[in-house]
């Protein structure tokens, strides 16, 4: 089965094309020759995923999925949640983003957090959802260097390691994007059958 994913982050796709372990055929926009940004004007994972791959099924005609992962912070209100690409700013900055958040958490007890992560699916016309959740912490500094994004500063509940100084063999077994690409690998089975 082939599949677009709805995004040109080389890091996604390389994690995704990586836990499909080569049950799928997954291109990307730029395989399609989508160069433009998609847009992301929803105030919810769900309705980012959907609008992002709604576009691309409308304008391309292809079956495709798309996601939206946000880093929820309890001690913040669930900040920066939805808003976590663009946290320091509209640059995607992971940096910036990383030291704006560890500033707002400098004298805060309360680091729990939570990656939460929803795939929207359309397949034959029909749309699908799946949400994968990993809670953690949040660290007081960064830590490791593998990953991307927010890696550094959050360690699973558990774990005494960062996603980023766990590597990908570990965490793509157990992050919040690997749960939502489990539930979507056992939709796809079964819809295959």
């Amino acid at each position: 089965m082939k599949l677009v994913f709805a995004t040109n982050n080389t890091h996604k796709l390389g994690e995704i094309k990586e836990m499909l372990d080569g049950r799928h055929e997954i291109v990307s926009l730029k395989d399609i020759g989508c160069h433009e940004d998609i847009p992301e004007e929803q105030d919810t994972l769900e309705g980012n995923a959907l609008q992002k791959a709604r576009y691309i099924h409308e304008k391309f005609g292809y079956d495709c999925f798309a996601d939206d992962t946000g880093l929820e912070i309890e001690a913040l209100d669930n900040a920066p949640g939805v808003y976590s690409a663009r946290y320091a700013g509209t640059g995607h900055d992971s940096e910036a983003n990383m030291n704006k958040l560890l500033s707002e958490m400098n004298h805060k007890e309360n680091r729990k957090a939570r990656f939460r992560t929803v795939i929207a699916l359309i397949l034959d016309g029909k749309e699908y959802t799946f949400d994968g959740i990993v809670n953690g912490s949040i660290t007081t500094e960064k830590r490791g260097d593998s990953g991307f994004g927010y890696d550094p500063i959050f360690m699973p509940d558990t774990y005494t390691q960062t996603f980023a100084e766990m590597g990908n063999d570990t965490k793509n077994q157990i992050s919040h994007r690997a749960k939502a690409v489990m539930k979507l690998t056992l939709f796809l089975s079964d819809y295959n059958c």
